[in-house]
């Protein structure tokens, strides 16, 4: 007749300190603080506790001690997914990432995506286990930024929001750098320009954007960019309010696809298409192309970011640091609790890149 086995029992870091005769702080230190320990008394501990299946000090005890939890929260306006797909994004991360490894931090995603209720991302924000918080580029009616204010943590925002107390803010000067780019398509001798944004608000909307309607409210940064392209037309004497704005809620090459067809639809006089991102202006290279469109003969396409795959292809576009834009806030970030002494906004510079996708109109295209 077999035995019963009752369950053995889970070690913890005082029955290890326990069969060592040691205290347990010099049981926490062999995982927290090992240079308190000789190399060989952390030997023994450690395989003590590897025989006896035991882990380590519970991070969640921890944190309850030290008032630490030895993470920073990343605030994100889209899904999860948009984190490990946009190549802009993704830098950023990478640089954020450096900075938290140099200080022995974690990153934890807070993806602001659409469709919960305020209450909802209230609850996200305030589960998450976190010192501190970077909000990338949220809009400052975002309820996800109202929670985590709420939480009364150091918080530094990269792009946007600004104006906000207390709150840093690493950036660019983003109307300047679309104003010179643009400034740049009304040299080649452009007169009718064309504009694709990423989403100016919260809300739906896939289609001609009504300039009226820009106001001070949504993303800081696409509007920034739309009203850098109305100074450069101004400029040249050239009326702001011609131009041919289309916006898409989501941000794929896709996107940009779509809206380059509908945008010549709208106004088939168009000869420079100016994208607040590259990633819809390689969308709408990619449209030209299937159209069968020269480029920059026909029709000039700029981007915005400097991707790398936009480097690839040629393309006319601003190229920002993304990745120290990351770092940066993660150092900021990181210096708290005092943010004495910190510029309410710290402006890094920009490159107007002249690649093969801008040039003198050759010919012009209508579409039917």
């Amino acid at each position: 007749m077999s035995r019963s086995r009752q369950p053995r029992r889970q070690a913890t870091l005082a029955s290890i300190a326990a069969e060592l005769k040691i205290s347990r702080t010099t049981v926490s230190n062999a995982y927290n603080r090992p240079d308190q320990l000789s190399a060989e008394l952390r030997e023994r501990v450690l395989e003590v506790a590897k025989r006896r299946g035991y882990a380590g000090p519970d991070p969640m005890a921890r944190s309850l001690r030290t008032r630490k939890a030895g993470a920073v929260g990343v605030l994100l306006t889209e899904a999860l997914s948009y984190s490990f797909r946009d190549p802009a994004a993704m830098s950023f991360l990478s640089g954020l990432s450096e900075a938290c490894e140099a200080a022995g931090q974690g990153l934890l995603l807070i993806p602001a995506g659409p469709g919960r209720t305020d209450d909802e991302a209230a609850q996200v924000v305030h589960r998450s286990s976190v010192d501190g918080f970077v909000v990338y580029s949220v809009p400052a009616e975002d309820p996800y930024l109202a929670a985590v204010l709420e939480r009364h943590l150091p918080v530094v925002a990269c792009d946007q929001p600004r104006g906000l107390e207390h709150t840093p803010v690493v950036g660019i000067d983003d109307r300047r750098a679309m104003r010179d780019l643009a400034a740049h398509l009304v040299e080649l001798g452009h007169r009718e320009i064309g504009m694709l944004s990423m989403r100016l608000g919260r809300e739906r909307h896939d289609g001609v954007v009504d300039l009226s309607t820009l106001g001070t409210g949504g993303f800081h940064v696409q509007r920034e960019r739309i009203r850098g392209v109305q100074d450069a037309m101004s400029a040249a004497g050239l009326a702001p309010d011609s131009l041919t704005v289309v916006e898409r809620y989501t941000h794929t090459a896709e996107d940009g696809m779509s809206a380059a067809a509908q945008i010549m639809r709208v106004n088939p006089r168009i000869t420079a298409l100016v994208c607040t991102t590259d990633v819809l202006a390689l969308g709408a290279l990619a449209w030209a192309n299937q159209m069968g469109l020269d480029v920059p003969g026909h029709l000039s396409i700029t981007g915005f970011d400097g991707i790398d795959e936009a480097m690839r292809e040629g393309l006319t576009t601003v190229r920002q640091p993304q990745k120290d834009k990351g770092r940066r806030a993660g150092e900021l970030l990181l210096a708290a609790p005092s943010h004495s002494g910190v510029p309410a906004l710290e402006t890094l510079g920009t490159q107007l890149w002249f690649g093969a996708t801008s040039g003198r109109v050759e010919s012009e295209w209508y579409a039917e």
